[in-house]
């Protein structure tokens, strides 16, 4: 039987997490906890009005988690918020074993979680550009690394090396990632040139977003339980009850007061939501604090600068909730927003409707004259939209069409040059 390391968690509350008390603050680390395998052997809960400089909570509370290391045997701490170098230095020589941070342990996870080219990529960049500010002294510590919580992924193979040598290997990472943004950004842009409109899910992690990508689309998506099972986007194809042809992009969850360095990290990933027509928040109306897991997305949302779009809200998980009225208030005093169970499909009609809509706000009617030598634009005006009426006349073909505005745009301009479009509206 494997072993599972003990740890202890602690979190510091400073009366400064927005609407998140100390209570919640501690079931969202021990859910973390929980993800990287481990067992949870004792809690302590330090309140100050800000981060003591040398021990994080404090040093009366730092000798309180090492008597409690003592007692439970304990493998490892884990903090809720980052730690300085010298705060981490300070508590592991206190305490006298492995401390981990909130950023090792998301960082953990993702490593865990990491199944392409792509996704270890960014891991271990991440990795090591947090690694990297904290070497100074740590020769000891980098000797001691190598297993357990915080140390796993493809960063590990690295942590003996010196300073100059990770500098290089980032430097490489940097270099490889922006071949994959590159990559990414060449199929982004074919899907424009072929004015196909994206969706991206979003939502905070075990929200359900796999799932309702299965349940629109008919894919295997693999889904679990667990913090983080999708860090790699995947795009699929979706058609509409309109015949309308989309396609929906699962991107990696969201977390409460997400690390700003790790949303630099993992830009690549989360560009599907930048560059998405409309994003599909999916949010899990199970949670007692769904209206603070909006709030966390929509901050992350916001240092993305993707706030400006469309936004539909799915309530999942209405089969797990108890209480139909909050359901029905949160539906009510929420835009484009209906309440769904992805796992049993119900209610998928009705988001797709809403779907339909908010891509319709997107389209626009146009009445034109296609003359014979731009012909290939009756393929480009059937591919993006839908199009109402043809008849071929002597001049060309007359096209009645409801199209993105986009292409719309696009035809205007065409109409503009000397093969000029007789009839545009």
């Amino acid at each position: 039987m494997k072993y599972k390391e003990k740890a202890i968690l602690a979190v510091l509350d400073t009366g400064k997490s927005g609407n998140w008390p100390a209570e919640e603050l501690m079931d969202e680390l021990k859910t973390l906890t929980l993800s990287c395998g481990a067992e949870i052997a004792g809690e302590v809960t330090a309140r100050r009005d800000k981060p003591d400089p040398a021990y994080f909570v404090g040093k009366g509370k730092a000798q309180e988690i090492v008597l409690l290391a003592a007692e439970v045997e304990a493998d490892v701490v884990i903090f809720n918020d980052d730690l300085s170098a010298a705060q981490k230095g300070s508590l592991e020589r206190i305490i006298n074993g492995r401390v981990i941070d909130r950023t090792q342990l998301i960082l953990d996870i993702f490593a865990g979680r990491a199944k392409s080219i792509e996704g270890k990529v960014q891991v271990e960049l991440a990795q090591l550009q947090y690694l990297l500010p904290r070497l100074t002294g740590k020769g000891d510590e980098l000797s001691r690394l190598g297993g357990g919580i915080g140390t796993r992924g493809p960063g590990e193979q690295k942590l003996e090396v010196d300073r100059r040598r990770i500098q290089k290997r980032i430097s490489k990472l940097k270099k490889d990632l922006k071949k994959i943004e590159k990559r990414r950004q060449n199929l982004r842009d074919k899907r424009k040139r072929n004015h196909i409109s994206t969706i991206a899910l979003v939502g905070y992690t075990n929200s359900g977003k796999s799932t309702l990508l299965n349940a629109l689309t008919a894919s295997n998506q693999i889904t679990r339980d667990k913090l983080f099972s999708t860090l790699d986007p995947k795009v699929k194809k979706l058609i509409l009850p309109n015949k309308q042809s989309v396609l929906i992009a699962d991107t990696v969850g969201f977390l409460h007061d997400l690390p700003h360095h790790l949303i630099e990290s993992f830009k690549a990933t989360l560009e599907e939501a930048v560059e998405a027509d409309i994003l599909l928040h999916i949010l899990d109306a199970s949670s007692p604090r769904a209206r603070e897991l909006k709030e966390s997305v929509y901050n992350v949302l916001c240092e993305l600068k993707a706030l400006d779009k469309p936004i539909i809200t799915a309530l999942n998980k209405i089969d797990k909730t108890a209480s139909e009225v909050m359901v029905d208030s949160f539906v009510k005093s929420t835009d484009n927003c209906v309440g769904i169970s992805a796992l049993y499909k119900e209610n998928l009609d009705e988001l797709l409707h809403i779907i339909e809509q908010s891509l319709a706000a997107l389209r626009t009617h146009i009445k034109l004259l296609i003359p014979h030598q731009k012909m290939s634009l009756i393929d480009l005006i059937y591919k993006d939209g839908n199009v109402i009426k043809k008849e071929y006349a002597p001049e060309g073909v007359y096209l009645e069409a409801d199209v993105s505005v986009v292409l719309a745009k696009k035809l205007k301009k065409i109409a503009s040059t000397k093969h000029t479009l007789p009839s545009i509206s």
